[in-house]
């Protein structure tokens, strides 16, 4: 998949995928202003032209974005390299939602239709702990 910025500045390639997830964390609702659609891309992404600028938002992650026009590039998870880009980046990628998490963060105002799995923020803790 192939995505880009909004001024173009910055573009990104990773693996194809259809699989979406949205992460209703207070954090991400603010980074993005709602929810953040999630497509998990591994480690294996290559950003071309301008470098993201970077914001460790935790000790264990930390957010990139366009210094130019904004855009929010990724959210990096350090300790396995992993990132996870907004599926806005790719405009002409067809997504399956498939699975929300922090859905105990979730906001009332919102809701999706589309049957997910749906983990909260304690679940999501438990399935990616090291000692689980």
């Amino acid at each position: 998949m192939k995505g880009k910025c909004l001024c173009g500045k910055i573009e990104v390639e990773t693996a194809d995928t259809i699989d979406l997830g949205i992460c209703h964390c207070s954090m991400c609702r603010r980074w993005s202003g709602g929810p953040m659609f999630a497509v998990h891309c591994g480690s294996d992404v290559s950003f071309v032209g301008d470098a993201p600028s970077k914001y460790q938002s935790s000790d264990w992650a930390e957010r990139g974005f366009c210094s130019s026009c904004g855009t929010h590039l990724f959210y990096h998870l350090l300790p396995n390299n992993e990132y996870i880009l907004p599926a806005g980046l790719f405009q002409d990628q067809d997504f399956q939602l498939s699975n929300e998490i922090f859905i105990d963060e979730k906001p009332e105002f919102y809701e999706f239709s589309n049957q997910t799995t749906k983990l909260t923020g304690q679940q999501v803790f438990e399935q990616f702990s090291p000692d689980s």
